[in-house]
């Protein structure tokens, strides 16, 4: 089972065959047996693709959902010893993924030798309970019901714009004026595109936006707008620098942004693995530090 997982997860039995140490020959002797004793075709194969058959898509649902139940398994009888240790599987944004979470991963491996960490990285939505992953990391809500959530940093959103974009084309007064103006899109997820939503007091009003520029990359976006290319939402986390150093400001402050905080994600399940507690509270341990140490540096 964990090897048709690999297969599906890698889209490559060449890949899944490198993830577990076997030559390309053996890893579809493997595949020959499992089928041949399922009496099915589980993969529709040619030279350049690698697709699941119907059979192949309900193999690899209950196989996920065993191997879950099985690590699940081995964290309740094991989770009286001191030491975490296994595998922890972690999904997380690219940018945030790469920048920030994966030098506290490393951190966190040296402090916990013993757990395995595989971290993917994504900005497409993951469904981590059929994909097998233990935890995600994200900005905002997920709308899934399966999974429980620990908020970890609170984060509040900002419309912002470089000095030189203000002083060409001056700062809205209020939110009609932001049609009139330059504003670069960040595309995400499903999102419609350049509505922008916004809480003033107890009422809300949305906003249709246009910009010649938009993009799914978050550091993309940013960087136009440090360019002074126009008006942009970013986030407290991405814009305290530039705010404190001046390159960029806010605008229409009085209005508030939806919140795009920092959640730790992870399958509603009982026994949560050991390892995943430790991992959660290592989060929770560095951004409550950092939330300290920054208001320390404001007072």
């Amino acid at each position: 089972m964990q090897f048709f997982v690999l297969i599906a997860r890698h889209g490559s039995l060449a890949a899944a065959a490198r993830a577990i140490d076997l030559t390309p020959p053996a890893a579809t002797k493997r595949l020959a047996a499992l089928e041949s004793r399922l009496g099915v075709r589980l993969l529709n194969r040619t030279k350049r693709s690698l697709s699941l058959t119907s059979e192949g898509e309900t193999y690899l649902l209950h196989a996920t959902r065993i191997l879950a139940d099985v690590r699940d398994m081995e964290d309740v009888v094991a989770q009286g010893r001191a030491v975490p240790r296994g595998l922890l599987r972690v999904n997380a944004t690219l940018g945030f993924g790469r920048t920030v979470l994966a030098p506290l991963v490393s951190a966190f491996a040296a402090r916990y030798p013993e757990v395995e960490v595989l971290m993917e990285v994504t900005d497409r939505h993951i469904d981590i309970v059929e994909s097998g992953f233990d935890l995600a990391i994200r900005f905002g809500t997920l709308p899934d019901k399966r999974l429980n959530a620990r908020r970890i940093l609170s984060n509040r959103r900002f419309l912002c714009a470089s000095p030189t974009y203000l002083e060409r084309h001056g700062a809205p007064a209020t939110l009609a004026e932001l049609a009139r103006h330059r504003c670069i899109i960040h595309r995400q997820n499903d999102d419609a595109y350049g509505i922008w939503r916004f809480l003033h007091g107890e009422h809300s009003e949305v906003v249709k936006v246009h910009g010649a520029l938009s993009s799914n990359d978050g550091d993309i976006v940013l960087g136009w707008a440090l360019d002074g290319h126009g008006i942009l939402i970013r986030s407290e986390w991405d814009l305290a620098k530039y705010l404190d150093s001046g390159r960029l400001r806010v605008v229409l402050p009085e209005f508030t942004l939806p919140a795009a905080d920092l959640f730790v994600y992870y399958p509603d399940r009982r026994n949560l693995p050991v390892r995943a507690r430790v991992f959660i509270d290592f989060l929770a341990e560095h951004f409550s530090a950092g939330e300290k140490e920054k208001r320390r540096g404001k007072a």
